[in-house]
């Protein structure tokens, strides 16, 4: 089949919905110790803390459950249907969150409907993935696929970026009891607010998936379960690299003793260098070929990692944090772009979004709800405060393994153009 040319606006739409989700998504984590202090109040500020990254986490555990029903589904009735179903009940979820009570109006029946709407999100962002990135590469030029793949991750890193500068703005004009009781709700209703706009946008797409009767499904080979397998330890390094990234605004905070505006400063330098450098590294692997871009960017990865957390704990300046942070963030966005463009090119377009959502959302789910709890509970147990990078630099370290593995599947090093 075909790919069909998506016009500018129609490439937005995709991107506006992937960026909105996102945004939804992390700015819970975000503003962690800001929620924390409203469902979980009069304790230990640590404790409160680690019982709002536990909440954070909840979200994952349905994002298997969203890759392995809506992603399957994405195969059946087409990318489009599935990601107009996954926006909007991204987009009722978290209003539903915004809109709950305080610990103190309502007690614990406040925490309980966090959760709900925190697995809500879950299931929704799972889902997204599987028929968004297959959509992508379908709908691209066969020269362009790490490209379009990429802009993906770069509207992720956008959606970052935006929560960084709401976090900078709203700790800058608001008291901290003003932003613990009523500023992280501002910043979620946000990006409910354009959530109408976004579904009218992406109702105009196309369908890049050619949906006939007697299509059969290739069966699941060993290959298969053989890629499955790689794949996932490949995203589990990029996954828990990319969190304790997004850590860094705590780590200012509650480490480094910053501001809460310069915390979120980091957010800021973090989310401008994916959305530089994701489309990069993307470019890259069309031209170089997969596996030397992600191998390239994750091993320096691997070597800077402790010697840049070393510098941020030693100077415990916010020039050290930020340049610490664009260095790192600069070669996790180079990478990206590439591991999920080598695992969409390797699946028959027949099982291709649900393959993507269950090998993604597993990945996710296991070690990205896990990895801000991880590395404070790590901080706690060691009293070291580089333990952050030692669980990155072994996760990083395992990915850069799997990629040996994985076979390259760039059309200009294969000579071959898969549909």
């Amino acid at each position: 089949m075909q790919s069909k040319k998506l016009t500018t606006p129609q490439l937005a739409a995709v991107m506006a919905g992937n960026g909105l989700e996102f945004y939804d998504f992390l700015i819970f984590g975000f503003f962690a110790v800001q929620i924390g202090a409203v469902f979980f109040p009069n304790q230990d500020p640590t404790t409160s803390l680690l019982q709002t990254l536990a909440i954070f986490g909840v979200g994952f555990l349905t994002r298997p459950l969203g890759g392995a029903v809506i992603g399957p589904l994405g195969d059946r009735i087409g990318r489009k249907p599935a990601m107009l179903f996954c926006f909007g009940l991204m987009g009722f979820s978290i209003l539903g969150m915004a809109l709950t009570p305080p610990f103190a109006s309502i007690g614990w029946a406040a925490p309980v409907l966090v959760v709900i709407f925190r697995l809500l999100q879950g299931f929704a962002l799972g889902g997204e993935v599987g028929p968004a990135t297959a959509f992508l590469m379908e709908a691209a030029p066969a020269q362009k696929r790490g490209l379009y793949v990429s802009l993906q991750f770069a509207t992720q890193q956008a959606a970052i970026l935006t929560a960084g500068l709401v976090g900078v703005l709203l700790s800058s004009l608001l008291s901290p009891q003003d932003l613990t009781q009523w500023g992280w709700r501002i910043a979620m209703l946000l990006g409910v607010a354009v959530v109408p706009f976004a579904l009218v946008m992406r109702r105009t797409l196309p369908e890049t998936l050619e949906l006939r009767s007697d299509t059969v499904r290739p069966p699941v080979t060993a290959a298969h379960l053989w890629l499955a397998l790689v794949t996932v330890v490949m995203l589990a390094s990029a996954t828990i690299a990319t969190f304790v990234m997004q850590y860094l605004n705590i780590f200012a905070t509650h480490t480094l003793g910053l501001s809460t505006a310069q915390a979120f400063g980091a957010v800021v330098v973090a989310g401008t260098c994916g959305v530089i450098f994701n489309p990069v590294g993307g470019m890259l692997s069309d031209r170089l070929g997969r596996k030397p871009v992600m191998m390239a960017a994750f091993g320096l990865l691997c070597l800077v990692t402790l010697p840049c957390f070393l510098i941020m704990t030693h100077l415990r300046t916010v020039v050290a944090l930020y340049v610490c942070t664009g260095l790192m963030g600069t070669l996790l966005a180079m990478g990206l772009p590439a591991i999920m463009s080598s695992l969409t090119e390797n699946l028959p377009q027949q099982i291709r979004s649900g393959g993507i959502g269950i090998i993604y959302a597993v990945a996710i789910s296991i070690f990205g709800g896990t990895a801000q709890f991880v590395v404070a509970w790590l901080t706690g147990v060691t009293g070291s405060e580089v333990a952050p990078a030692w669980y990155m630099c072994g996760a990083l370290g395992m990915g850069v393994l799997a990629m040996l593995a994985i076979g390259e599947t760039a059309p200009v090093k294969t000579g071959q153009v898969i549909r």
